[in-house]
């Protein structure tokens, strides 16, 4: 186990505001019970898995939402990460928004009832953790949320609406970029509340980088240079139109660089309505990929066309270009100061940007602040300091 990370990390004004934080309320008399994990989606496991063995000397326990059911999606995330299996599975999985809310927070309630958490902790935007935040809330549990402060603006994502209540919400609010401050605050949370500590997906990256390294060189049956696609958000796959577009670009794409693309199963139903055949030598038409591979994937790739958020961040921290089919992101530090692009909805506009890559003009960026691989362990300290975490 990696030595954790002491408070030093905080300035003196921070490790004041964790101290205003400590004696308030709802941290002045915290629950002897577990810390509680709430996972739901495959990203979320990603984010889990380094805070999960840093505070491998505490009681926790992990429920899983059961949102994404698909082996591929879910299961084979727990063996990769090395995490046990979830000590409760909800199976809330299929449904609308609605429903799987619903029925996950049902769940969750008896669940807390019967555990009575320290603290409840959610990651990122999913349905299961709007759920857990609104039921800990409720239940007079502190809530802490994992990646908070994102915002993309743009409230017809449904991810929108999830970071906006479950930040509301929240107790402790976990930043992994600067600019996620700035946007907690200016909506009036309190500011012993928020805390950078990094980007926890990272923590997942660089623990893994040996056996990604390793796996991009195994990988076999790819060209020399290539670029890979992922696709899977609702405004570019849903629409015939859009995705009409998306394809034809990707053609224009593919008669300079073959195309490696692992299809999402929502993608590659609607690919298959639209009847796209792309020529087999240009284009790689896969099934989705565990994390390892997938990421090893992209540091393989010349650049990546995405709309992933996700994905933004990995192809930051490798330095690889990363052109996303997005009009806003809600990490602009992957913009800002990595090797993400913005394009806009207009899939022609990927064309001109992989020609400047061709050319050897691409956009190589710089990793951001603390994403360095010590991010759980600056969460591990600030809930030592909480007296949130009891001896297993």
């Amino acid at each position: 186990m990696t030595e954790a990370v002491d408070l030093s990390f905080l300035s003196p004004e921070e490790r004041g505001l964790l101290e205003r934080l400590h004696a308030s309320p709802r941290f002045a008399a915290p629950n002897g019970g577990p810390l509680v994990h709430i996972v739901g989606a495959r990203p979320n496991f990603v984010k889990l898995a380094p805070l999960f063995h840093a505070l491998a000397p505490y009681r926790q326990k992990v429920i899983h939402s059961g949102q994404h059911y698909d082996r591929s999606m879910s299961g084979s995330f727990f063996e990769i990460l090395d995490l046990p299996e979830p000590d409760l599975n909800l199976s809330v999985a299929g449904g609308s928004h609605a429903e799987q809310t619903a029925k996950t927070m049902i769940g969750l309630e008896q669940a807390f009832a019967a555990e009575r958490p320290a603290a409840v902790i959610v990651y990122g935007d999913v349905n299961s953790t709007l759920a857990a935040s609104l039921v800990a809330a409720k239940m007079h549990i502190p809530a802490i949320h994992v990646e908070a402060g994102l915002r993309s603006g743009d409230r017809d994502m449904p991810e929108e609406i999830n970071r906006l209540v479950t930040d509301r919400l929240s107790d402790l609010l976990l930043t992994p970029s600067r600019d996620g401050n700035a946007n907690l605050l200016n909506e009036g949370a309190a500011p012993e509340s928020v805390m950078f500590v990094g980007n926890i997906m990272i923590d997942t990256l660089v623990r893994l980088l040996p056996k990604i390294e390793q796996a991009a060189t195994e990988l076999e049956g790819l060209p020399e240079r290539f670029v890979l696609v992922t696709l899977h958000r609702p405004s570019n796959v849903d629409d015939t139109a859009s995705l009409a577009r998306i394809t034809a670009a990707l053609d224009d794409i593919a008669a300079k660089v073959p195309i490696v693309f692992p299809v999402h199963p929502r993608t590659r139903a609607k690919l298959d309505e639209l009847g796209w055949a792309p020529p087999a030598d240009r284009v790689t038409l896969g099934e989705p990929l565990d994390y390892v591979s997938f990421v090893a994937l992209q540091k393989r790739s010349l650049a990546v066309v995405t709309d992933s958020g996700g994905v933004q961040e990995e192809t930051t921290f490798l330095g690889r270009p990363c052109l996303t089919l997005r009009t806003t992101t809600e990490r602009p530090v992957t913009v800002d100061s990595g090797s993400n692009i913005l394009l806009g909805d207009d899939p022609a506009s990927i064309l001109p940007e992989l020609e400047k890559i061709l050319s050897g003009q691409g956009k190589a960026g710089s990793v951001p602040e603390f994403w360095d691989g010590k991010t759980a362990y600056r969460i591990r300290a600030i809930l030592e300091g909480l007296d949130l975490c009891q001896p297993a």
